[in-house]
């Protein structure tokens, strides 16, 4: 499963924040890294969003001192965890808290006391929109450092331009603290620290620097590497409202994304093998009921001829059949159920015994009409039942009430 890991670029601050993001969103680009199995690079380059390549996951990897960390209790607050969270840490914010975005450490429940991420909501928003519009949906944001034991150390060019600004990012169980090596506070952090228990490491432009202000010999540990020790970690700051949301085609895509995976790949192969006996089945039974109705129309039309053997030329059996009897009928001098008779017979047996005889009726071939006049709704109904039983019907309807014979299909 390949994995896609975007570095965003340092968040610029005080007067190079006006120059942070461009003007115009094609002159954005990223530095990317694609890993097939989460431990080494397959590929890397520098590329604006829609030019990145495609994978099944895609991870965002921030700067080293773009995140800031506060341990503390968390408050039992459901789904306002994120404005209690604000609320709780407000006096100890450098900026207001609706521009901070929040995240908690993986695992960690309403009580505990857990990592708090802190970072800037509308830079981290805008990186993440910008991505998005070129479909490119992120899946985890991660720090590119986090609170650590045991300690250790990275030296890294902190300047968005790669002009020399070295910072140290020391990391230890009780937080981390990025330091520029010029000030004093780095070297209290040093003299503090225990040489056999830090793990030191500097990226390869600063190895030498570092080294000399050090003084031993430090293992490099390039972007590379740092960001995949990053992709390891259980953090994930897409959380509250950076959540990821999956909406109609979004959600559909990210169905599609992960239902391709190859951990998928034998659920597909059942379902595509389900899909196959499902038209085999389908068109096995079409071909049966075809079968049995080619059979039916068959035996219809061997009665037709066997019983009319007049009739040479079969068209449409049934309707053939009902004409034939209806000729033997007239010629025996049998009612029929559209005759004048067989209608004033049904209707004199179902007649209402409150009714008086009627007065007038017309006959259409097949139908009986009478005038509705006098009737009550309850008379109409206990007549249109008793011809049901009769199988007639009676439809009353424009002050007439028309009785005929019912057609049963």
């Amino acid at each position: 499963m390949a994995t896609l890991l975007v570095l965003l670029p340092p968040r610029p601050r005080l007067r190079a924040q006006s120059q942070a993001m461009p003007g115009r969103e094609a002159e954005i680009e990223f530095d990317w890294l694609l890993s097939a199995d989460g431990r080494s690079v397959s590929a890397e380059g520098r590329n604006a969003p829609a030019a990145l390549p495609h994978a099944e996951t895609v991870v965002a990897v921030m700067g080293e001192s773009d995140v800031s960390w506060r341990r503390v209790e968390l408050p039992k607050a459901g789904r306002q965890m994120r404005a209690a969270l604000a609320g709780k840490l407000e006096e100890s914010l450098l900026e207001e808290p609706e521009h901070l975005h929040f995240a908690v450490e993986a695992d960690a429940s309403p009580g505990d006391t857990a990592w708090v991420a802190i970072t800037s909501r509308p830079w981290l928003a805008e990186h993440l929109a910008h991505l998005e519009r070129a479909q490119i949906f992120v899946d985890r944001v991660l720090p590119r450092s986090a609170p650590d034991l045991p300690p250790g150390g990275h030296f890294h060019d902190a300047s968005p331009d790669g002009t020399g600004q070295v910072e140290l990012s020391w990391t230890q169980a009780d937080g981390l603290a990025s330091l520029p090596l010029g000030g004093q506070m780095a070297r209290q952090l040093l003299s503090t620290a225990s040489a056999e228990a830090t793990r030191w490491t500097a990226a390869p432009g600063v190895v030498a620097l570092a080294e000399r202000w050090l003084g031993a010999p430090i293992p490099v540990q390039g972007r590379h590497e740092r960001a995949l020790a990053a992709l390891a970690t259980g953090w994930n700051l897409r959380q509250f409202e950076l959540a990821p949301k999956a909406r109609g085609t979004k959600a559909l895509r990210q169905f599609l994304r992960t239902f391709l995976r190859p951990q998928w790949r034998p659920v597909r192969w059942g379902l595509a093998a389900l899909l196959l006996l499902e038209l085999a089945g389908l068109n096995l039974r079409a071909w049966r009921l075809n079968h049995e109705l080619g059979v039916q129309k068959e035996a219809i039309n061997t009665l037709l001829t066997s019983t009319f053997p007049k009739v040479r030329a079969v068209l449409d059996a049934p309707i053939q059949m009902q004409k034939e009897l209806d000729l033997l009928r007239q010629r025996s001098g049998a009612l029929g159920e559209q005759d004048l008779e067989a209608l004033l017979a049904a209707t004199a047996t179902a007649w209402p015994a409150d009714r008086g005889p009627v007065d007038s009726f017309a006959y259409e071939p097949g139908r009986l009409i009478l005038s509705a006049q006098g009737w009550s709704p309850e008379q109409i109904e206990a007549l249109r039942s008793q011809l049901r039983s009769e199988a007639w019907t009676l439809d009353a309807s424009d002050g007439r009430l028309i009785i005929s014979h019912e057609r049963r299909s």
